[in-house]
């Protein structure tokens, strides 16, 4: 577990490596590590059982939708960008494309996404734009909230860390460019 104390933070429980029903278990990048150690940020690992939504994720992890952040890659012209938003919110394409500045925007292909993040299993690209050199957008209802959970590679491995720690090393812009989820 990668932490460094200058900000304390909840401790969770680590899980086994594999759950009921799994074979075996994904390691989370070694590259994504070796960034948050690079960078001095503190921060806690934690696992749970598979889950390939973010709402689920949060869910089976027992922290609130409004904490868990969930990376959705765009394209622009050119241009590879993280969209950062809360679990139970979807994007506003428009919107995004206007913060990005850029005269279009679409979701990366998934054949894109494992071509960009060989490291990382399908669905789980950390918000560290950085680590990829990549432009992040995070939704600005994050702005001021303690904490952040977000997926670390894989399926089961998430990390924890203060949202201003998450500032200091993904450099985002803050805009608004979600909302929540409307029920039908």
């Amino acid at each position: 577990m990668g932490w460094i104390p200058s900000r304390q933070l909840e401790c969770w429980a680590i899980l086994p490596g594999t759950f009921p029903g799994t074979t075996e278990s994904a390691m989370r990048p070694r590259s994504l590590d070796e960034f948050l150690t690079k960078n001095r940020v503190p921060y806690t690992t934690f696992r749970h059982a598979p889950a390939f939504t973010a709402m689920h994720a949060a869910a089976i992890a027992h922290v609130r939708g409004s904490s868990w952040a969930k990376t959705v890659v765009c394209v622009t012209e050119g241009e590879v960008v993280l969209a950062v938003l809360p679990a139970h919110y979807t994007i506003e394409f428009d919107r995004l494309r206007e913060l990005a500045g850029a005269s279009a925007l679409r979701l990366a292909t998934e054949r894109e996404i494992a071509e960009l993040y060989p490291d990382c299993e399908e669905g789980t690209t950390p918000p560290f734009g950085g680590l990829y050199l990549q432009r992040v957008f995070v939704e600005e209802c994050f702005v001021g909230d303690p904490e952040m959970v977000f997926k670390a590679g894989t399926h089961t491995d998430c990390i924890r860390m203060h949202y201003g720690d998450f500032v200091d090393i993904a450099k985002p812009v803050v805009g608004r460019f979600s909302s929540p989820r409307r029920e039908s």
